[in-house]
């Protein structure tokens, strides 16, 4: 990866999910400014908020979707995350916003 770029794999939440009454709600059902979680693959030598084996929160418009070895991956910028929940053990809560 280049600069702030990052490699993400998105949640299986990003395509079909249910709702709570049990509906299945298809990918192609876009549900305007929905938020969606992944986990960082690799990362860019200027990106600083984020490590791998991160779970960032992103809108999934925001980046490019990329197939490697047939699994599909999304190329963000760093700007284009609204949070960080990570498992460092450095004291703090471990989701960052």
């Amino acid at each position: 990866m280049t600069a702030d770029r990052l490699l993400v794999h998105p949640s299986k939440e990003a395509g079909e999910r249910k709702s709570r009454s049990g509906i299945l709600i298809p990918a192609t059902a876009n549900v305007d400014r929905r938020l969606v979680w992944g986990d960082v693959v690799a990362l860019g030598p200027t990106v600083r908020n984020v490590e791998p084996n991160d779970r960032v929160l992103f809108s999934p418009e925001s980046g490019y979707e990329v197939e490697i070895r047939g699994d599909e991956y999304l190329i963000l910028r760093e700007r284009d995350i609204h949070a960080v929940a990570s498992e460092r053990s450095e004291g703090a809560t471990g989701l960052y916003l």
